[in-house]
């Protein structure tokens, strides 16, 4: 073969690779990103002759289905209407898809494979079917949670200590999903006040006021610090980075141990731990236990936020000159929070110091019935030595028997919890209330978070009842 036929062979074999790399780049490799590009309009019509998988709960019951139409297409329905509408969203042509509905939407229509069964599909004539996903989610654990905050500006995150399974997310104020499949109840939804398309228990910051102290806490005792029985000074007006911090009413005290200062929520106390703990030691566990990322749950990533530090809306690490590591250790200072992260910090203590991956699916079947994926528990970090868990758990004991979480005992069941609440308008009474427990304190099977915004008191008083409510229908 001379030169020139060579040079013209090599060329041919280059552009029919190059042919090959592009053409299975679309429709392979890339074909799951193409088909959920906004911008194509093919793939949104076709979703429309998709048998879409229906979501179920744990027991069993209808949370999303699809409808054949007189045109021979699938439109999705939502048989409960509000009660889940933020942790499973919404699927339809227009105007898109949300949530859960999102997330698993490759296996909701059947194209999580690598496009190349679809395209067999189509050949053959056959009608394209989803797979069913039944989730953790529990309905008597959602209707306490959303019935408990009544409407009020929150969000409440019941979790499996165990296994990470996320039996309830609760955010209001919601919507019904129903309402999204005309392009009037779309508008208004996407206008209405309270903005009920937001997901505040995954994306919402809030203030953890002193229910951050259990972060705290974990850094002081498992590096060793600390003890439960550790005294400080909980004089009201101690500095703290050269600013002099006050206690809840100006309260006073001696010598206390931390174990007393976590029961009556003692500020000035829990900042002299932090700024002994130091920034490094602060982000090691505050990183362990999910902090400054975002979290690993099963859900888009658009629709989530990582609670941290937040200077100019942007997540700063704890070793920066803007954190005030005091007030940090208190859940003030710049800190933001979602509900979902406060779940797994108080799950994590339940589960002896190992933090859960997070998660809403339970297992996948087929359209023929067969299970195809069962989720498995998955361990996320290694908090803290088993034996800090435990001493945490009678610290946090001791909230719920002699100190400011005692309303939300259950007659018969140990309870371990704190309160916290964050003043979010400076020199006026307006806070995010928030409370988190676990229970029974020492066989977990449930943790909750909870938090209620805005409002003019306590932890105590506004998201205490509501995670007792979610308790008490879990433990019946």
């Amino acid at each position: 073969m001379n030169r020139p036929i060579a040079r013209t062979f090599g060329l041919v074999v280059l552009m029919f690779a190059v042919l090959v790399v592009f053409t299975s780049r679309w429709t392979i490799f890339e074909a799951a990103s193409l088909r959920s590009n906004p911008a194509n309009a093919r793939a949104r019509l076709a979703q429309e002759r998709v048998q879409r998988g229906a979501i179920l709960a744990a027991n069993g019951e209808v949370l999303a289905q699809s409808v054949r139409t007189r045109l021979g297409t699938y439109e999705r329905r939502y048989p409960m209407g509000s009660l889940f509408a933020n942790v499973i969203g919404y699927s339809y042509v227009n105007p898109g898809s949300s949530g859960f509905e999102r997330y698993r939407n490759a296996t909701l229509t059947g194209t999580s494979s690598n496009g190349l069964q679809g395209l067999l599909n189509q050949i053959d004539g056959v009608t394209a079917a989803g797979d069913t996903v039944r989730t953790t989610l529990l309905p008597s654990l959602q209707r306490a949670a959303s019935e408990a905050l009544a409407g009020r500006e929150g969000a409440v995150v019941a979790l499996s200590p165990s296994t990470g399974a996320v039996e309830a997310m609760v955010s209001s104020p919601t919507y019904n999903p129903n309402e999204m499949a005309s392009t009037q109840g779309e508008e208004r939804l996407e206008h209405a006040a309270g903005s009920p398309l937001f997901n505040r228990a995954v994306e919402g910051g809030y203030a953890p006021g002193s229910t951050f102290k259990i972060v705290t806490l974990t850094a002081a005792l498992n590096s060793g610090l600390f003890t439960p029985e550790s005294m400080l000074s909980g004089r009201n007006g101690i500095l703290i980075s050269g600013v002099p911090l006050h206690n809840d009413e100006n309260e006073t005290f001696g010598q206390i141990t931390l174990t007393k200062a976590l029961a009556l929520s003692v500020d000035t106390v829990y900042a002299q731990v932090a700024e002994r703990v130091g920034k490094a030691t602060m982000e090691r566990y505050m990183d362990l236990y999910g902090f400054n990322a975002e979290p690993k749950l099963e859900y888009p990533a658009q629709e989530m936020s990582a609670s941290g530090e937040y200077f100019n809306g942007q997540l700063t690490p704890v070793d920066s000159p803007l954190v005030d590591v005091g007030r940090l250790g208190i859940g003030q200072d710049h800190l933001k929070v979602t509900p979902l992260q406060m779940a797994e910090v108080v799950a994590t203590v339940a589960n002896g110091g190992r933090l859960m991956v997070p998660h809403i699916a339970a297992r996948i079947t087929n359209p023929e019935g067969a299970t195809v994926q069962t989720i498995e528990p998955q361990v996320q970090s290694v908090v803290m030595r088993r034996s800090t868990a435990e001493e945490i758990t009678t610290m946090m004991e001791a909230v719920v028997k002699e100190g400011t979480g005692q309303g939300v005992q259950i007659p018969g069941v140990q309870i371990a919890g704190k309160t916290g609440t964050a003043e979010t308008v400076l020199g006026q009474p307006t806070n995010d209330a928030w409370f988190v427990a676990f229970a029974p304190a020492r066989k977990p099977t449930i943790a909750v978070a909870a938090t209620v915004a805005n409002v003019p008191g306590y932890g105590a008083t506004y998201a205490l009842p509501v995670v007792k409510k979610v308790l008490e229908a879990a433990l019946r």
